[in-house]
C-alpha cells in the first residue's frame, strides 16, 4: 500500500540526509557544520504540513513541478532526516575518547577508523532511536493525503464524505497503523538485538 512506499522511500531517504548531515555537524570547517546546522534547525523548526505545501504549491511557481508522491517523499525524507541526522551525530559523540586515540595509535586512516572500529559501535547506539524514528515517520505518512495522495487517510476521507459514515474508516486506520507501527517497531528491535555485543562466559 501506499502508506508503506512512503515510509520506506522516505525513510532510505531519510537515512542518506540522517548521515550527510549528522557527520557534517562533526566536521572541523565551519563552512560544513554552519550549513548543516541551519538544515537541520529549519527542518525541525518549522511545521512539517507547511514545508509539504510550500513544496507541493509553491515550488511550481519556480519552475520545480513534482508529483504528490515525490513532494511527499521529499518532505517526510528530509523532515525525518533533521531530526535522526541528531541521533547520528549523539552517538559519535557518545564513543569513548579511547576509540578514537587506539585508532590513531594504530595508524588507521580516516576512512578505516569510521568503517572498521567507530561506525559499527555508533550503530549499536543509534539503531533503538532510529526505531522510534521510523515508526514517527510511518505515523506522519497521513499528511500527504492533503495534496491528495491516496493513502490511507485520503481513503478514509472519501469513505466518509460518500457515506456519511466516519467512525468504521477512520477506525480502521488507526487499527492499521498501529499494526503496521507494532510490525516496523518490532522489526527494527530485532535488528537492535542482532547488533547489541554478546557476553562471552557464563556465570
Amino acid at each position: 500500500i501506499l502508506t508503506v512506499e512512503l515510509t520506506l522511500m522516505g525513510g532510505l531517504l531519510a537515512l542518506v540526509v540522517a548521515f550527510v548531515v549528522g557527520f557534517a555537524r562533526l566536521a572541523n570547517t565551519v563552512w560544513l557544520r554552519l550549513p548543516a546546522r541551519v538544515f537541520m534547525e529549519f527542518f525541525r523548526g518549522s511545521s512539517m504540513l507547511v514545508q509539504l505545501f510550500w513544496t507541493y504549491f509553491v515550488l511550481p511557481l519556480a519552475g520545480v513541478s513534482l508529483t504528490p508522491l515525490q513532494a511527499g517523499v521529499l518532505i517526510l525524507g528530509l523532515n525525518s532526516g533533521a531530526y535522526m541526522s541528531e541521533i547520528v551525530r549523539g552517538a559519535m559523540l557518545a564513543l569513548p575518547r579511547e576509540q578514537f586515540e587506539a585508532c590513531i595509535a594504530l595508524n588507521l586512516g580516516r576512512w578505516e577508523r569510521l568503517g572498521y572500529v567507530l561506525l559499527p559501535q555508533a550503530l549499536r547506539l543509534m539503531i533503538p532511536p532510529f526505531s522510534n524514528s521510523a515508526v514517527e515517520l510511518l505515523k506522519s505518512t497521513s499528511v500527504v493525503s492533503l495534496i491528495s495522495l491516496s493513502d490511507m487517510t485520503f481513503r478514509a476521507q472519501t469513505v466518509r464524505a460518500q457515506t456519511g459514515d466516519a467512525s468504521v474508516p477512520f477506525t480502521t486506520i488507526l487499527i492499521v497503523y498501529f499494526v503496521l507501527s507494532t510490525i516496523l517497531a518490532s522489526l527494527l528491535s530485532s535488528v537492535g538485538r542482532r547488533l547489541r555485543p554478546t557476553t562471552g562466559g557464563r556465570t
